[in-house]
């Protein structure tokens, strides 16, 4: 081998503070405050910032590799967390502030977490489990709803007392930087640690034209939660680039939503599918009170995305919407939707078929689709199996070698996505494996049973789930949410859902509810929804099909 004569320099964050640093310094940062105030601050404050939480960590006695925790919205400060805790080595651990606070003690006490920062506004739920975690050394309070509580750190007040000058430590691109963990919807959650070179490589490649296309002149919105799965990456993307950054703060309403982004004209925002809905109907309703101009593309990810939910944007309000998927395990962004060159010129459907679709893997992805025996499928559109995905910003183990069964010998790791994919790449999701409803022997898929109903007028929200049967095992159940004023019968849903399905696969009975429960993320939660009403068909044989 010839080796190449190129210098070994790391790819760690470091380089983002000096790079803000230096070459934009007057770029700016937005937060909304939970008084609904704004702060607004210059790249040039944030790393002063955060070089005094780097020295002031440092004298708390946080050391390399160490576990530092956040429990905070998305607002100023926890960016300077986000980068200040890995660029002086330690590793920045973002706690789900939606999850209960049994399940946060045991992912503190699992994470060996030594110091946390926690927002003043959200001190109730620290209270609930801070005594579980006896790791903890330091609580820091970051003052957003008034003084630190007794016995406490005020984040301000260390800050203040410390130097705007740190000298960045030379890491080694393969050290922890951030670790998150899974939603545990199906056992205990499992911590996946991103590294330094995993976090540069996935920023690099999503800033790329064709994908976020990410640069200096965007106002970029994460409504996606900082604590779930490095809000896809997008305060890192706007970083690296200079680009404006505005923060929501605990404020997701639609209405909330809404105002930022007309009022501070933003170009690109990123959340899921449920909080699109919402703004979707809030627009219908009313859709001259917001100037969205400045909108370049809004990302959606986390879930599957109804194509009725993309076309209305684009049809009604001239909206364009970026369709993602990925996993906390990829770090997280795995695929994209980009619509390609040779389909521009393809009919309207066709598009929005693949805008709909969940894309094809981003570059360094590799992905392939396998049977339940592991046999690799084609690539055919038709055939459904598991997702598999490996690359440089794909987990190779959980953090304590836990979930092995999820890494394949030969390198890959098993999504728990049931898919399709076509000749051009295109993944569909058609379930989670979890999810997948096997009626009689055959798969039926919720998704698409889910996104047919969320396109009639008058149904806001609907969840596919599989309800036990007794003759056919299970057969699918839908959870239907009607939109405000909207009336729809059973039959009337049926003969919707007929124009697309074979009658095997329409649901047995539609159970019409005020909410679809969700999870810490804002997916479906199916398993309560199996949990509630998963013996209906049992007990009501009248609805059961024969």
């Amino acid at each position: 081998m010839l080796p190449g004569r190129m210098m070994d320099f790391p790819l760690t964050l470091t380089h983002f503070l000096e790079r803000a640093r230096t070459y934009y310094p007057r770029s700016e940062i937005v937060s909304r405050n939970p008084d609904k105030s704004m702060h607004r601050y210059t790249y040039a404050d944030f790393v002063r910032r955060t070089c005094q939480l780097m020295n002031a960590l440092k004298r708390l006695g946080v050391k390399p590799g160490d576990r530092v925790a956040t429990l905070s919205w998305n607002h100023f400060r926890h960016l300077e967390a986000y980068f200040g805790i890995p660029s002086m080595g330690a590793v920045v651990h973002t706690l789900n502030l939606r999850l209960h606070p049994n399940d946060l003690g045991y992912i503190a006490r699992h994470a060996e977490d030594t110091v946390v920062l926690v927002d003043r506004s959200l001190w109730p739920l620290f209270e609930k489990f801070a005594a579980s975690v006896p790791s903890l050394k330091h609580v820091i309070v970051i003052p957003d709803a008034g003084p630190a509580p007794e016995g406490t750190l005020d984040y301000e007040a260390l800050l203040a007392a410390e130097s705007p000058e740190f000298e960045l430590p030379k890491l080694d691109e393969d050290s922890a930087a951030m670790l998150c963990y899974t939603s545990g919807t199906t056992g205990n959650p499992k911590g996946v640690l991103f590294s330094h070179r995993s976090i540069v490589l996935h920023t690099l490649v999503c800033c790329m034209r064709d994908l976020t296309g990410i640069g200096e002149a965007d106002s970029v919105l994460p409504v996606v939660p900082m604590f779930h799965a490095a809000a896809w990456g997008l305060p890192f993307d706007a970083i690296l680039t200079g680009a404006r950054v505005v923060f929501p703060g605990p404020h997701l309403d639609p209405p909330s939503l809404l105002d930022l982004m007309a009022e501070e004209k933003v170009t690109i925002a990123g959340g899921v599918p449920t909080i699109w809905l919402g703004i979707l109907a809030l627009l219908d309703q009313d859709p001259k009170k917001w100037d969205l101009s400045a909108m370049r593309t809004m990302l959606i990810g986390g879930s599957a995305a109804p194509p009725s939910l993309i076309d209305g944007f684009r049809q009604r309000h001239g909206l364009e919407v970026t369709h993602a998927w990925g996993m906390t395990e990829l770090n997280p962004v795995g695929t994209m939707a980009k619509v390609k060159q040779e389909l521009r010129h393809a009919d309207a459907a066709t598009q929005l078929g693949a805008q709909a679709s969940q894309g094809f893997a981003l570059p360094f992805v590799e992905t392939r689709v396998v049977s339940e025996s592991g046999q690799k499928l084609p690539w055919d559109g038709a055939t459904m199996g598991e997702l598999e995905v490996r690359g440089p910003w794909v987990a190779s183990s959980y953090f304590s070698n836990e979930g092995q069964d999820r890494f394949t010998s030969d390198g890959w790791f098993k999504t728990g996505d049931v898919v399709t994919m076509d000749s051009d790449g295109y993944v569909r999701i058609c379930d989670r494996s979890k999810d997948v409803i096997k009626s009689g022997g055959e798969w039926i898929s919720s998704v698409a049973l889910e996104n047919a109903l969320m396109s009639h007028p008058a149904v806001l929200e609907a969840a596919v789930f599989a309800g036990r049967h007794p003759r056919w095992d299970e057969r699918p159940l839908a959870a239907v949410v009607l939109k405000p004023g909207q009336t729809a019968t059973k039959e009337e849903l049926a003969a919707h859902l007929s124009k697309q399905f074979a009658k095997f696969w329409l649901p047995d009975d539609y159970l019409f509810v005020p909410q679809v429960p969700r999870t810490s993320t804002g997916k479906f939660l199916k398993t309560k929804l199996r949990e509630d009403y998963g013996d209906h068909l049992m007990k009501n044989p009248a609805s059961a099909a024969g």
